[in-house]
């Protein structure tokens, strides 16, 4: 179990970092963190997270039910999913990455086993197909891929999870730095097996 006031704070923290990355825009994306092993803290529908606050993060319980806090993330129920999938997992992270979006909208897949940072935070990294938003079409969509690190969907976005919130932020830097590497070298070559193989070991 975590300390609720810290927890606040890290989500908070890790909302502006986003924002100042660029790595999401406005009232979009979503992000979570596991308090215990029935209560999790989300962002709230429509607030600017780069004008966020502790005040402003919703708990809920993975029933789904409001526990504090005022309108939860439309797209709640895949965090809940998630979580309930994945005990280890601590944070969940959507955002709106733009050369995520960029290739997805160009029909280029990612590959994020081109370099050894990609394999170690993310390695195979599928697409879901697209869904609207906070439906229960894409929730479903997305609860076949919920053991993957780090999943894109199409023309929406993408999705990364931790073991900790720091490992969930990794997770989402290093998958735009993988989609802004592959529009500066379109035709690089990914790792040899091998190297993957070995990379994947030392995780």
């Amino acid at each position: 179990m975590i300390n609720e006031s810290f927890a606040r704070k890290r989500l908070i923290e890790c909302c502006h970092l986003l924002y100042e990355r660029n790595l999401t825009v406005s009232a979009g994306g979503n992000m979570s963190i596991r308090l215990s092993d029935d209560t999790f803290l989300i962002t709230p529908s429509g607030v600017n997270k780069g004008l966020i606050s502790e005040d402003d993060l919703v708990k809920m319980d993975f029933d789904g039910n409001v526990i504090s806090g005022g309108k939860p993330s439309i797209e709640h129920r895949f965090h809940i999913n998630i979580f309930k999938a994945n005990p280890d997992t601590e944070a969940v992270i959507h955002c709106h990455p733009l050369y995520c979006i960029a290739a997805m909208l160009r029909d280029h897949a990612l590959n994020t086993t081109i370099t050894p940072e990609g394999v170690l935070l993310l390695d195979k990294t599928p697409m879901v197909r697209y869904e609207a938003p906070g439906s229960d079409e894409l929730v479903e969509a997305i609860d076949e891929y919920v053991e993957y690190p780090a999943i894109l969907l199409d023309k929406h976005g993408a999705i990364t999870q931790g073991r900790t919130l720091e490992e969930a932020f990794n997770r989402m830097e290093e998958l735009e730095f993988n989609a802004r590497l592959q529009f500066l070298c379109p035709n690089v070559e990914g790792l040899a097996s091998e190297e993957i193989e070995k990379l994947r070991r030392m995780r």
